[in-house]
């Protein structure tokens, strides 16, 4: 089984109209991204990589005045994930997104997950804008690790000049980690590009994993990446990830079947590829404790 852990929820249902059509330049260093995208798209994709369940979720901003720059309707963040999943729910998972500093917060994490069927959280600290380790922060985590619900952060950087990078360092992963050992967390995009630093989070917390959407467009830091992984002990603990519409799971799996190729000609040790496929087959479902009944 493949599993795609980490893919944003489509901004339109059906057709795009041609003045909504948005496209990012700075997502991916060697081509624009179009970040609106149809059901039908997704499913497109999905089905391209040959991919068997994707995990969907939106961004919660404090209001829908803010922007994070990424896609998806801020009035209707949660409810356009479930209803995207409702639409196919034997291929994908939802995830919901609150913003911490939100005094409704945990009543519309109690409404996602009772009413909406969403399974997990996704949180960008750093385009939210709020401190990862800041007590409000701190109460999402309390709740997600007293329900089960693993909560995937991007970490990392990012082209937005005003989400802070600090929010996004995977040190602080150590420091929440340390906090909540049963809660299950995904760091997204290996943390890049503080890969060692994830390498070394991922490593000493059990509940701990990361994703490795987005390493495979900067194929030498994401060969030392997986290298530094596999001396460490923890390919093993990745999981696949696309950051649909960013990347699709097709270019990520062929990313990681090509790891090797800055090796040619050269005495650099190899990455494991049975490992590295491994990761395409990774058992999400187990760890990040998600029932699965496909």
């Amino acid at each position: 089984m493949i599993v795609d852990v980490h893919t944003h929820t489509p901004t339109h249902r059906d057709t795009v109209p041609p003045d909504e059509v948005a496209v990012n330049t700075s997502w991916r260093p060697d081509r624009p991204v179009v970040s609106t995208t149809t059901w039908a798209d997704h499913a497109a994709a999905q089905a391209a990589g040959g991919v068997d369940v994707a995990i969907v979720f939106n961004i919660a901003v404090a209001s829908p005045a803010e922007s994070t720059g990424l896609p998806g309707d801020p009035n209707r963040v949660n409810d356009s994930t479930a209803e995207f999943v409702a639409d196919d729910p034997a291929h994908r998972i939802g995830f919901l997104s609150v913003h911490p500093s939100d005094p409704g917060a945990l009543d519309e994490l109690d409404r996602c997950v009772g009413d909406l069927g969403l399974r997990g959280i996704k949180l960008g600290p750093n385009y939210q804008g709020f401190d990862p380790l800041g007590e409000p922060a701190r109460r999402v985590y309390a709740e997600a690790e007293h329900r089960g619900l693993p909560i995937l952060f991007h970490q990392g950087t990012s082209p937005i000049r005003h989400a802070p990078l600090r929010y996004a360092h995977p040190l602080v992963m150590d420091e929440i980690a340390i906090l909540y050992p049963r809660l299950r967390i995904v760091m997204a995009h290996l943390g890049h590009p503080w890969q060692t630093d994830t390498v070394a989070v991922i490593r000493k917390h059990p509940n701990v994993y990361a994703d490795v959407s987005a390493g495979f467009l900067r194929p030498l830091a994401f060969y030392l990446a997986l290298r530094t992984a596999q001396e460490w002990g923890v390919l093993g603990k990745l999981l696949l990830g696309s950051d649909y519409p960013v990347a699709t799971a097709a270019e990520v799996i062929a990313g990681l079947r090509r790891v090797n190729d800055v090796t040619a000609a050269t005495a650099l040790p190899r990455v494991d590829e049975d490992a590295l496929e491994a990761v395409v087959h990774a058992d999400a479902f187990t760890m990040l404790g998600l029932s699965h009944d496909h």
